[in-house]
């Protein structure tokens, strides 16, 4: 219990509470118990698999809707899900439309390779207080354990093909085929009813996480263990905002994959990750960067504009910034763009993700490589930095930045300062 209340006195609980609008007298605490769902593997403990839905999504691809929902999921325990790892993202409706796996090269690519469980066999040298550890493991200890085939299929570098299963020799890969293709459990069926039940229950969009426990055992049924249910904020006005027309010469960005709705005018500063210099060997030192001038425009009380490449938030360095959310707290809108080798996939399904919505702040995502909306990079590398550190610098603007998002039609732009 100690350790329970020493938490919300840590950095990251800090800076949670100065991105929320409520004061710190009205804060309240709770301890819940819940049992783990789970089984024990050779000294580890986890769920066959775990994951968070939605009943919106905001980034639906024909034939997809909004109101469709998506879900992600992981092998293991649900913090490859909720830190942004790698993991496989569906519509309950059409569990079969994978765009992250449209090739043999993305589902090598984006597949996840290790899972996180909790390890019940504290080494010698670990503080007895602090219990069990969650720990990452690799594919190999699932598949010894017997719990990668339900969510498996194999990679063949003979032929350059992924097959269901792993009856064949190859890389194993976690695609969960046998699950969504071949209905070795009902999990799209179940969300899709827990999802529309739920959000006429709560009358408003919902986010639910959950846990499967496969029983292997012949008289034992499988568990599906519903987690937690909260409401899901969608926009911060209730009328879709109309943009007009603007060239893109006026533009700082341009999305057509925006989350939020609404106007912000107030914007004088931003944050930017150079995509002309940065190196993806050194994102964690680009996030301490971003950590210190996102500490230092909070202590001013200045809101500011946060612009990168790769994932924001990713626990993995080499698809983009490995921030927590104290450390990017202060900003009102962020901007996702690719990498010049690798497009990028919106960091939904996470806790991060619910922080967005949640604090009610712009998202835009931006590929320009492939076409897919744009940022004016150049016009940003030539305004004068007020600070730098690395890759990362900060600008402060005379004029503010105007920025506009349609809710309804997930489209938004940045407008550069009026001079």
């Amino acid at each position: 219990m100690r350790l329970v209340y020493a938490s919300t006195f840590s950095r990251h609980a800090r800076g949670y509470l100065r991105a929320t609008p409520y004061r710190l007298e009205e804060e309240k605490m709770a301890v819940i118990l819940q049992m783990v769902v789970g089984a024990p593997h050779d000294g580890r403990f986890y769920p066959d698999f775990s994951g968070v839905a939605r009943s919106l999504n905001f980034y639906p691809t024909a034939p997809l809707r909004p109101e469709d929902g998506v879900a992600a999921v992981a092998l293991g325990l649900g913090r490859s899900v909720v830190e942004g790892e790698k993991c496989l993202s569906f519509c309950p409706r059409y569990p079969q439309h994978l765009l992250q796996f449209s090739t043999v090269k993305d589902i090598v690519r984006n597949s996840q390779r290790q899972f996180w469980a909790l390890e019940l066999e504290a080494a010698a040298d670990d503080d007895p207080e602090h219990g069990l550890r969650e720990c990452r493991f690799e594919l190999e200890a699932a598949e010894a354990d017997g719990t990668l085939a339900a969510v498996a299929s194999t990679y063949s570098h003979e032929n350059g093909a992924v097959y269901d299963g792993m009856s064949r020799p190859g890389v194993r890969l976690v695609s969960f085929a046998p699950v969504l293709k071949h209905g070795a459990f009902p999990l799209a069926g179940i969300l899709e009813a827990l999802l529309a039940r739920a959000a006429r229950g709560l009358n408003r969009p919902v986010e639910i996480e959950f846990a499967v426990r496969l029983d292997r055992a012949a008289d034992g049924p499988p568990e599906f263990g519903f987690l937690q249910l909260r409401p899901l904020v969608v926009s911060r006005e209730t009328a879709a905002l109309d943009l007009e027309d603007a060239s893109d010469a006026e533009l700082v960005c341009r999305s057509d994959k925006v989350l939020g709705n609404g106007r912000l005018d107030d914007l004088r500063h931003a944050v930017v990750v150079d995509f002309h210099r940065f190196d993806r060997a050194q994102s964690r030192e680009a996030a301490q960067a971003v950590a210190r001038f996102n500490a230092d425009l909070v202590a001013r009380g200045l809101p500011y504009l946060l612009i990168g490449v790769g994932r924001w938030g990713s626990t993995d360095p080499w698809l983009g910034i490995p921030v927590t959310w104290d450390e990017i707290s202060g900003a009102r809108v962020i901007v996702e763009a690719g990498f010049r080798d690798l497009r990028v996939s919106p960091s939904q399904g996470s806790h991060f993700f619910q922080n967005l919505t949640s604090f009610q702040v712009g998202y835009f995502t931006a590929n320009p490589e492939v076409g897919d909306g744009f940022v004016d990079w150049d016009w940003l590398a030539a305004q004068p930095a007020e600070a730098e550190d690395g890759h990362v610098r900060l600008l402060a603007f005379e004029r503010p930045l105007v920025v506009k998002m349609n809710g309804r039609r997930n489209v938004g732009l940045i407008r550069k300062p009026r001079g």
